[in-house]
């Protein structure tokens, strides 16, 4: 846990290739070395060193937290076991009686999260509609400690207006907590937008290889980042030397990715548009979203997850089934393209009822874009279009022809 020490003059694609390179005091390796080690040495018991216990600090963690600091803007950043981690982490700062208002459409994980926190008395919830500003209005009204964002949200890619929240936060005196996951510090900076702390799960772009779980607290204050450090090591959340270490060798290549990525998913999305069999397409990409305008404002690209409402026509299992490039598989951001229903698997952990009101139908079908050819891609998707709609027709006929009835 760190204070940024990097120069801000530097470009941050310039700022992740430099981060830790022949900095090796022992051998002056150009890659940085992994610090392993959970105790350090004292020279004396009244001379506390710079790192006494892998928990509180380590190089290998400090290096990792100095670079995703510089490229949010932070003044301090922590590194967590994983994002959800983060998260919690965070709700630290918010006291019973206190009120958290959250996104009603929130990452499935998250919503969990909240809910068990505030049934336990933790803090009052309020869930809002963050894009509607009466809804916003309202729960301000209600004078809350802490507010967190998602945008865009997890799966819907609602976009919600960072600066008008933060100038609600003003008022009260709130702290502005981003959830900055599905774009990343290459395509949006919520703490130049006014926001007080950004939240990752470092699982997905940041590492981008589907191989660590990790999470990061970036805070634009140093204070509040201290306090948010003292918090981290008293509950012990750090996040390992290893994960670190991978960590930033995933991150050293977070911009190429994330422009390949996004230029595969703007191409993929216009493709499926055409689609007849294609009902809705969440992308803020697209200018007919109703936040396309508002992503134009405050993020630098639209990013490579969009997540697709397929008409009635589509069995979408069967579709999911079909797909021989992208795996089925919950997490995204990776070098390789996933895909979901969020109803049985990301959002599982919400009731019916939430997921009702959030928008998230069963038809629904989250993707997120890797590295592979948009041509192939999209013939993929529509190979097993074809597929899930001829199993959809014979599913429709079979009903029809009073089969099912005589045999049950």
């Amino acid at each position: 846990m760190s204070d940024v020490k990097r120069p801000d003059a530097l470009h941050p694609e310039t700022l992740i290739a430099t981060a830790g390179v022949a900095t090796d005091p022992a051998f002056n390796s150009v890659s940085p070395p992994l610090h392993l080690s959970a105790n350090y040495g004292w020279n004396d018991p009244l001379e506390k060193p710079q790192y006494d216990y892998a928990r509180s600090g380590n190089p290998t963690r400090t290096q990792l937290e100095e670079a995703l600091a510089g490229l949010e803007g932070a003044a301090r950043g922590v590194v967590v076991s994983s994002g959800m981690a983060a998260l919690d982490l965070v709700l630290n700062l918010v006291d019973p009686g206190e009120i958290v208002v959250a996104p009603h459409d929130c990452y499935g994980g998250t919503h969990r999260l909240l809910t068990a926190r505030a049934k336990r008395g933790q803090f009052e919830l309020v869930y809002a509609n963050q894009t509607d500003p009466a809804e916003l209005e309202a729960a301000f009204a209600r004078k809350p400690k802490l507010v967190l964002l998602e945008t865009p949200s997890n799966p819907l890619l609602r976009i919600t207006d960072i600066r008008a929240v933060v100038a609600h936060a003003k008022d009260c005196g709130a702290i502005v907590v981003a959830d900055n996951t599905f774009l990343s510090p290459a395509l949006q900076r919520p703490l130049d937008l006014g926001c007080d702390i950004v939240v990752h799960s470092t699982t997905k772009f940041i590492n981008g290889h589907s191989d660590v779980v990790g999470g990061a607290v970036l805070a634009r204050d140093k204070a509040l980042g201290d306090d948010l450090a003292w918090w981290a090591n008293c509950t012990g959340v750090t996040g390992a030397p290893f994960d670190s270490f991978l960590t930033l060798r995933g991150l050293r290549t977070l911009f190429p990715r994330v422009e390949r990525q996004q230029a595969t998913a703007g191409d993929v999305v216009s493709r499926l548009a055409a689609d007849d069999r294609v009902a809705n397409i969440y992308y803020p990409g697209l200018a007919s979203h109703p936040g396309h305008e508002v992503a134009k404002s405050q993020q630098k690209g639209f990013g490579s997850m969009f997540s697709v409402g397929f008409a009635e026509n589509v069995d979408v299992i069967e579709l999911l089934r079909n797909l021989n490039l992208f795996t089925i598989a919950e997490s995204l951001g990776g070098f390789e393209s996933l895909v979901c229903t969020p109803a049985t698997m990301t959002h599982a952990a919400m009731t019916p009822e939430a997921r009702e009101l959030a928008g998230i139908s069963d038809r629904l079908v989250r993707f997120s874009i890797g590295l592979e050819h948009s041509d192939d891609l999209v013939r993929d998707i529509v190979t097993a279009l074809d597929r899930a709609v001829e199993s959809g027709a014979e599913k429709v006929a079979y009903l029809s022809s009073g089969t099912a009835s005589k045999c049950a």
